[in-house]
């Protein structure tokens, strides 16, 4: 008999390509995915620690699934629950101290015991408590990846060893590891054979990918030329990156593979040399701005979008006042902007000097209403331009489709539902609040 499995993932790319691991390793025992947890058989919080407030809305959550799956048990029915992902692994034995009816909690380095874990927790009727960084690597024991649509991550790189002074991710994901070069591509074909076209290539710090390959330690620089060899793979990213694994190798990649998207996520956190030193970020505003001007200079029509943390602690108004210039300066195209909050562990935690919430409020208004004019005009000044879009899912209305532009811009264009999976070459007509319209063109040697 088939049964149910509702994940909710929560955070980065990297839990969303998790949960699809997740559901494949459960496919074997019977689980297929169904949209909500009300007449689910297994229920997974894929969960993230980067927010504010993370574990109490993992909490939350569970005293909602709580409910359920009390009704469950009274109409003679189960439902096992299971805690996944970064808060599990930082949070794993408070988890079962405050909520025991959770059946499974597992670290992200561990989801490739599930099926274990799901017969342990049925025949010992306790809890199951997963949280070890295990010598064998997850992805040897991984089925073949489903494939759904044209897109697809694939996950080349986990961990960091960067321990950026406001971070949880060393502790949680573990010390960065490369998949070995091989895996990745053979990975990588299999999904090409099944239709994909565009790959991102993901990693906690993924330009510091230094998998094994025959001839030596490879590079990300390396492994994206390789990629770029596959047929069927049109079309390459990668995310997330750090600054000082930006090298001229990688910088030349982009100046000479076409397949590699002229849009790239490299986080800065903060504009002011002071912060910057007191996150441990390795870097300084020069060095970032060096950077921004390589890649440019390699690739003019890059776009860059960014992290940034506003109320780090000690923070004062000209190292925010740096941060505003330094984002008006890049002109960054989509941003991610939060206000700090303490992760329990991290140094910045300890720090006698926090900004207050007001305070915080403040700069986050400022510095998001700065971005969100960027992004804007970056916006406005696609219309007329011809791109060559991925379309990958239907829109709101009869024969419209919704993709992404090389730039990530959400870009619908309508009449052409049968062409799904596609990448056509369109123009850009309007902008609306969160899309572009845009209208199919004849002449594919047009796209930009």
């Amino acid at each position: 008999m088939a049964k149910k499995l509702f994940i909710k993932t929560y955070g980065c790319q990297m839990n969303v390509y998790d949960s699809a691991r997740m559901a494949d390793v459960l496919a074997p025992l019977g689980y297929g995915e169904t949209d909500g947890p009300e007449d689910a058989d297994m229920v997974i919080l894929n969960t993230c620690h980067i927010r504010e407030k993370a574990a109490e809305k993992v909490f939350s959550e569970l005293g909602r699934l709580k409910a359920i799956k009390r009704r469950r048990h009274e109409c003679g029915e189960t439902m096992i629950l299971a805690v996944a992902g970064c808060v599990a692994q930082a949070e794993g034995e408070e988890i079962l101290r405050r909520a025991p009816f959770v059946d499974i909690v597992l670290g992200p380095q561990t989801y490739h015991r599930l099926p274990e874990m799901v017969a342990r927790a049925a025949r010992a009727g306790g809890a199951v408590l997963d949280t070890e960084f295990p010598l064998e690597a997850k992805f040897d024991f991984l089925p073949a990846p489903r494939v759904e649509g044209a897109a697809a991550f694939l996950s080349v790189q986990e961990g960091c060893d960067k321990f950026c002074s406001f971070c949880v991710v060393p502790y949680t994901r573990g010390a960065e590891y490369s998949r070995p070069a091989a895996a990745v591509l053979a990975e990588a074909r299999a999904l090409a054979a099944e239709g994909v076209v565009e790959l991102t290539l993901l990693g906690q710090n993924v330009n510091a990918y230094h998998g094994e390959g025959a001839d030596g330690e490879w590079t990300l620089a390396r492994l994206i030329r390789e990629l770029a060899e596959i047929d069927g793979i049109g079309r390459i990213r990668y995310t997330t990156s750090h600054p000082t694994d930006l090298d001229d190798e990688l910088i030349a990649v982009h100046a000479e593979i076409d397949k590699v998207m002229p849009y790239l996520h490299l986080p800065v956190q903060s504009g002011a040399d002071r912060i910057l030193s007191a996150m441990n970020r390795r870097h300084d505003r020069a060095f970032y701005l060096r950077l921004v001007d390589k890649l440019k200079a390699a690739r003019p029509d890059l776009a860059l979008s960014s992290d940034f943390i506003v109320g780090f602690p000690g923070e004062s108004d000209a190292d925010f006042a740096d941060t505003l210039d330094l984002a008006r300066r890049v002109g960054f195209v989509q941003t991610y902007s939060f206000k700090y909050s303490p992760r329990p562990g991290t140094p910045a935690a300890a720090h006698e000097t926090q900004v207050p919430e007001a305070v915080k409020d403040e700069r986050l208004a400022a510095l998001q209403a700065l971005l969100n004019e960027n992004t804007a005009a970056f916006n406005h000044a696609s219309v007329g331009r011809v791109m060559a879009v991925l379309f990958d899912r239907p829109g709101r209305h009869p024969g419209q489709l919704v993709g992404r532009s090389p730039y990530m811009q959400p870009v619908h264009v309508e009449g052409v539902g049968h062409l799904i999976n596609r990448v056509l070459p369109v123009r850009i007509t309007r902008v609306h609040p969160n899309s572009l319209a845009a209208e199919p063109v004849g002449n594919e040697r047009e796209c930009a």
